[in-house]
């Protein structure tokens, strides 16, 4: 497993556990909280020394690939996850794993402007290509307890007199709960056939009626306006600069834009956003859930 302290990978890593999987995880920070304590060992990638990740990885019957970054920060880029990611591929062919499963993204393509969406579709051509049985997820927007971007919105909506929303916010997302993504990556890893799995939820939302609804839900009084995307990209430095985070992207915006978080295949996930969102309203948004200090600080 990479990254069974993050997000998917410890909901993915609860799952394995509970039905008596041995499991060991690749992470960048070695040092991190240990949330599984003996029964998960971390090593560190090692992208730099192939032979010894090649060799934490023998023995292992299935890679779980989370690694992926939301935005480039200094030396880590997209360009460089895609070549880890293809390092580490190459690492679990020489060690004999059998099975990938790896978590992409919905409409991820190789001719994709965004570079986002295009790496993660580099990574799906270089998984198909490889000697091992693949399952390739792809998820939309996932929310949960821990999640980063739904928090955020709700934390918005509860601390600002003012939201705003890029564009016109008629584009859609289709949002897929944490546990669904987690159930369909382990049930299809035991099966045999090579599978792509779009993994959405089964509710669809403009942005607008998402923001409203999680507006209504946490009792917010903020005013919710309509600006265009480079204007919300500035309001978004500057909160980002007061927050000492990162909270939204241009690529992320152009995404939802192009209506790129929504599928037209039927729902792989059971749970409701809004069944979910009215047992978790009282607390989400209630402390700033920040990216940076997650993954680099």
């Amino acid at each position: 497993m990479t990254g069974a302290f993050g997000y998917t990978g410890k909901y993915i890593t609860r799952r394995l556990l509970a039905l008596g999987k041995k499991v060991i995880t690749l992470t960048g920070r070695p040092g991190r909280p240990n949330p599984f304590g003996a029964q998960v060992r971390a090593f560190p990638f090692n992208f730099d020394r192939p032979a010894e990740l090649a060799e934490t990885l023998r023995g292992a019957a299935t890679l779980y690939n989370t690694y992926w970054v939301r935005f480039p920060r200094g030396e880590t880029t997209y360009e460089r996850a895609v070549e880890n990611t293809l390092l580490l591929l190459r690492a679990a062919e020489e060690a004999g794993v059998r099975r990938i499963v790896h978590i992409s993204i919905t409409n991820a393509a190789e001719d994709s402007p965004l570079p986002y969406f295009r790496g993660k579709g580099m990574l799906e051509k270089a998984i198909r290509n490889s000697r091992l049985t693949y399952v390739i997820i792809r998820p939309t927007v996932i929310f949960g307890v821990e999640d980063i971007l739904i928090n955020n919105i709700a934390w918005l909506l509860r601390k600002f007199p003012v939201f705003a929303v890029p564009g016109a916010g008629d584009y859609r997302l289709q949002p897929v709960f944490v546990e669904d993504v987690a159930e369909l990556a382990v049930e299809a890893a035991h099966k045999e056939e090579n599978m792509v799995i779009e993994a959405v939820g089964p509710e669809v939302y403009t942005f607008n009626e998402l923001v409203r609804l999680i507006a209504r839900q946490v009792r917010s009084r903020a005013r919710i306006i309509h600006l265009p995307p480079p204007a919300v990209l500035w309001l978004g430095k500057f909160i980002s600069y007061l927050v000492k985070d990162v909270v939204i992207t241009p690529d992320e915006i152009a995404g939802l834009a192009a209506g790129l978080l929504i599928s037209k295949n039927p729902p792989a996930g059971r749970t409701l956003f809004s069944q979910w969102l009215d047992r978790h309203a009282g607390s989400l948004g209630t402390a700033y859930a920040s990216e940076l200090s997650r993954h680099y600080r």
